[in-house]
């Protein structure tokens, strides 16, 4: 392989990154792909159009990939969260719009784990990159009227399922997630029930790994409870401090310089609606461009 083929990949790096993360909700299984894609572009001869090329691999390997994650995912132990990422320094690329944030929040990754592993690549080529239909299609290899279909009904799922109410505004929302981590530092339980709704729901992922509720908890008394005495946040030489998760304002707990969980709130009506918390260690120990540990 050529310098100039090198860097031709490396010049697509972090944008396979970005597609690879979209379709499988994992750095780790991300960062595979990429590296899958570079050995397969290492082997290729001439390629007319780079991108298109290795868009068309790095798709088809995550389709195989989400395929075999399926059945694991659903023998995971407790609630399956995908791995965070700080997207402040850009690892995903442009999130100029609050869709653009919405289509890598938790919750949106979450939802895309409804579709079937071509219904997931046809949605996130055309919302996240902008593809035709033809282009799809050649992605897929099948018909610009399959990949209209795909995309039709992948949208209408999508849309059955959505959560949540139209996103606040950013200062409402950095002043809210503010409220809920002086609550959560000081285990104010008056302090949280002010912040949470009515019908909040808190997801914790634990992996098994680490003690933690394998069922959501909802409701608000419940869920204030559980964030002040069980969980314990904040505990003893634990700290938490704000950053942009997934496109969205998050905490980092950090026990010293070591990070034990991400909690990344969901706001709607001047209330937190739902909690997300990534604590296991799994996906927390990452430290490369797009991983939290060296952040």
């Amino acid at each position: 392989m050529t310098v100039d083929a090198v860097g031709e990949f490396e010049r697509h790096r972090s944008k396979l990154f970005g597609l690879a993360y979209r379709m499988l909700g994992s750095v780790e299984e991300a960062e595979d792909v990429v590296q899958d894609t570079f050995l397969r572009w290492h082997q290729a001869s001439t390629v007319e159009s780079p991108w298109a090329w290795l868009a068309k691999v790095a798709t088809n390997l995550c389709v195989n990939r989400l395929t075999s994650a399926r059945a694991r995912r659903e023998s995971y132990v407790g609630s399956w969260l995908p791995e965070p990422v700080l997207t402040g320094g850009g690892a995903l690329g442009p999130l100029d719009s609050a869709e653009q944030r919405e289509f890598v929040s938790m919750a949106f990754l979450v939802l895309l784990e409804t579709l079937n592993p071509v219904e997931r690549a046809v949605f996130v080529l055309r919302e996240a990159f902008d593809y035709s239909h033809r282009e799809v299609a050649e992605v897929i290899d099948s018909s610009e009227a399959n990949s209209r279909q795909l995309y039709t009904r992948a949208r209408r799922r999508l849309a059955n399922a959505r959560v949540g109410s139209p996103r606040q505004a950013d200062q409402a929302r950095r002043d809210l997630v503010e409220s809920f981590l002086a609550a959560a530092e000081q285990g104010d339980l008056p302090g949280l029930e002010k912040v949470l709704a009515e019908d909040v729901t808190v997801w914790v992922d634990g992996g098994g790994r680490v003690g933690a509720a394998r069922r959501p908890v909802s409701g608000l008394s419940q869920v204030a409870r559980y964030l002040a005495g069980s969980l314990n946040i904040a505990g003893p030489g634990v700290r938490l401090s704000v950053a942009e998760v997934n496109g969205a304002l998050g905490l980092l707990a950090r026990a010293g310089e070591e990070l034990v969980g991400v909690l990344v709130p969901e706001t709607s009506n001047g209330r937190i609606s739902a909690i997300r918390i990534i604590a296991n260690p799994d996906k927390l120990r990452l430290s490369h461009s797009g991983g939290l540990s060296g952040s």
